[in-house]
């Protein structure tokens, strides 16, 4: 590597840690776990480990790898016949599988709007959604976060075909978007709206389909992000959309097009955890019940503000990239895995802890993680 390179690197490495947002790798074991998106706890069930283990074994002729892309050598019957189970079981027209949520957002969002076209998001959409966005070639426009006010303000004044991109479950807040009204002003104003899903997969719904069903779903939704890596416990996520849409992207969606397809195991899992998801309605009520049991006990002070949240993801503001850490810090050392999430991250000054509860957490777990919250 040549020294100005070297230099360059060692420059901005240096540069974060003066600006306290040091991004390092880390293994923790012992803490019990309020930071994983394993909502359900399906990556560590033991019945579905044995599931996908007996799946995998009555496919004993499948390979290790998947050998190259779905339109080379990667495609298979079993990926064809899952991406129409979950369609169905999403009751949408098709589904396309991709390797990661990131993937999916990025890959429809570069692919789909077009110069001249216009693309307005929540300004608190996930960074897969903003580089898709800046790797358009189409106009971006932020929005205020929930602000359906605001979107129909820029509705107006928008060009070319106009799309809208939200979060059905914000991941650092935890809020719904107000997806009834948002899909109203899409209808009026003839704009697609795309719906990243990926926090409301498993949670939300009668058997965990999410918030976009019945009037929503027949509203102006053109896409559907849902993923699998968390309350799912697998890997990769899906695309629910037209037949249409579905080969457009197949022909045009560079992540898409020129990826090594999931394997094998991926799809058998992917397979096996929606057969559980369909009997977790247990599951389900316990986590939720969980999150009230944590908002009635917590007691937000005057060094930190608890954001308001119905889901299992609950974030405490602690202004402060150093603070932040400090208080996060201060909970591990008790034996509760919750993480700091710094600046930029989140905005200056909304510096967080983010607490994931899981159906797996116990009520005292949750009491004691309160507990020592409130005494900081």
């Amino acid at each position: 590597m040549s020294n100005s390179i070297q230099q360059y690197i060692i420059g901005k490495l240096e540069q974060r840690k003066q600006e306290n947002n040091f991004r390092a790798l880390r293994v923790t074991k012992g803490l019990v776990d309020f930071y994983s998106n394993d909502y359900l706890g399906f990556a560590r069930d033991e019945n579905l480990k044995a599931r996908v283990a007996e799946e995998i074994k009555s496919h004993h002729q499948a390979f290790l790898g998947s050998t190259g892309s779905r339109l080379l050598s990667g495609n298979s019957k079993y990926a064809e016949q899952l991406e129409k189970f979950i369609a169905d079981y999403h009751d949408a027209e098709a589904a396309l599988i991709f390797n990661s949520g990131f993937d999916a957002n990025y890959g429809l969002l570069s692919s789909l709007p077009y110069r001249g076209d216009t693309i307005l998001y929540d300004e608190l959409v996930h960074a897969s959604i903003h580089d898709g966005i800046r790797n358009s070639k189409a106009n971006g426009v932020s929005f205020a976060h929930n602000n359906v006010a605001d979107l129909e303000q820029k509705l107006k004044t928008a060009t070319g075909l106009k799309y809208v991109v939200v979060e059905s479950v914000y991941s650092m807040d935890g809020d719904f978007a107000p997806l009834v009204k948002i899909a109203s002003v899409c209808k009026k104003y003839e704009a697609g709206l795309i719906v990243d899903e990926a926090h409301a997969t498993g949670i939300a719904g009668t058997k965990g389909e999410g918030r976009v069903t019945g009037e929503i779903q027949n509203a102006n939704i053109i896409a559907r992000v849902h993923t699998f890596s968390k309350a799912l416990g697998a890997h990769g996520a899906v695309i629910l959309c037209s037949n249409d849409l579905k080969e457009f992207l197949i022909n045009y969606c560079r992540p898409f097009i020129f990826s090594t397809a999931l394997p094998f195991y991926s799809l058998v899992a992917i397979k096996c955890s929606y057969q559980f998801l369909n009997a977790s309605k247990e599951r389900r009520e316990k986590l939720f019940a969980l999150n009230m049991l944590f908002k009635k006990q917590i007691q937000p002070k005057e060094n930190f503000q608890l954001i308001s949240s119905d889901t299992p993801v609950q974030s405490i503001v602690v202004s402060g990239n150093q603070n932040v850490k400090d208080f996060a810090k201060k909970i591990q050392e008790q034996g509760f895995d919750v993480r700091p999430i710094l600046y930029p991250t989140v905005p200056k000054g909304k510096e967080r802890i983010r607490i994931c509860l899981h159906s797996f957490n116990t009520e005292e777990e949750v009491s004691k993680l309160v507990a020592i919250i409130n005494s900081l």
